[in-house]
């Protein structure tokens, strides 16, 4: 129990210095820009047409909300991360549990099997434990992350229908009812899914095959592989990430959710079929060196590009 509350402590603390990052982000992929691209170098000292970045854009918003306007829906995101880290936790621990009551069941393994499963059935059991309590916790949480998100796309057309948390509970489910509160789960779950599956794969390869054992430097270099592979993964899975924030918006009665930012989707597929099609499957990847895609021109009316 103190692990956890450690955990929900420090992970109320990341959530807070990163909020600004993570409105910001939201903003991008919801398409909107409010300041016009300048001329600029990239890291290669080409002249390229470059979008503001995350200091720019940032900087926008508190010259309109003040420096408080840079932390709408940390509410609503703090008792996610809170009640995603307790059920992640319990989640873990009762396969523990599990595992200890099935221990003292059948007593103390035979000298053979005391080095227990290979190393690959291992990362298996432990990888589908951990996809179990990720998607418990993703599942429990994701109302809350809806009107996170909500929050946050307010800024665009300065609406105030998702103000409180308890206000906004009522009209997601007065507006849409009991799914509402869901809109965009099956991307960020398949996301999710897919990421850890990729990192712990790449992590278990890496060190099996690429790294040797034994010397010193490559044990510190597996130490690092989890990370770098994390990486890679959360790179590869990133359209999941958008078309599930993009879903969670999409015709809630915002004007980021509605035309022109966004078309009405029937579904998720459609949405990712849209985004595939105008090319902007990574829109909001990135807040730094963001250059106007290739045939896309900045309009100054809507605020987007076109």
């Amino acid at each position: 129990m103190t692990e956890a509350a450690s955990q929900v402590l420090l992970g109320s603390g990341l959530t807070i210095l990163s909020q600004p990052l993570m409105y910001v982000k939201v903003l991008v992929q919801v398409g909107y820009e409010p300041l016009p691209p300048t001329l600029g170098r990239n890291i290669f000292g080409r002249q390229v047409c470059q979008l503001p970045g995350l200091f720019c854009y940032a900087q926008h918003i508190m010259s309109i909300d003040g420096k408080s306007g840079l932390f709408k829906g940390l509410t609503p995101r703090l008792c996610s991360g809170a009640i995603g880290t307790v059920v992640h936790s319990r989640v873990l621990q009762r396969y523990q549990d599990c595992d200890k009551a099935e221990e003292l069941k059948q007593g103390p393994p035979p000298s053979a099997e005391k080095d227990g499963p290979s190393s690959f059935d291992k990362v298996i059991k432990e990888t589908t434990r951990e996809m179990m309590a990720r998607s418990a916790a993703t599942l429990v949480t994701h109302p809350f992350h809806v009107i996170t998100l909500r929050s946050m796309v307010q800024f665009i057309g300065r609406e105030t229908k998702y103000c409180g948390l308890c206000d906004s509970i009522v009209t997601i489910y007065r507006e849409e009812g009991f799914l509402g509160f869901f809109a965009g789960l099956i991307p960020r779950l398949l996301g999710d899914i897919i990421s850890l599956w990729l990192c712990n794969s790449l992590a278990y390869l890496v060190n099996t095959y690429a790294l040797e054992s034994g010397v010193s430097t490559m044990n510190e270099m597996k130490s690092y592989s989890q990370a770098v592979t994390g990486f890679f993964a959360s790179m590869l899975t990133y359209p999941f990430v958008l078309v599930s924030n993009l879903m969670a918006v999409n015709n809630c009665g915002l004007a980021g959710g509605c035309p022109p930012y966004a078309p009405i989707y029937t579904s998720w597929l459609d949405c990712w079929s849209m985004l595939q099609k105008e090319g902007n499957m990574s829109r909001g990847n990135s807040l730094f060196f963001r250059k106007v895609p290739f045939g896309k021109t900045y309009c100054c009316d809507l605020r987007m590009l076109i």
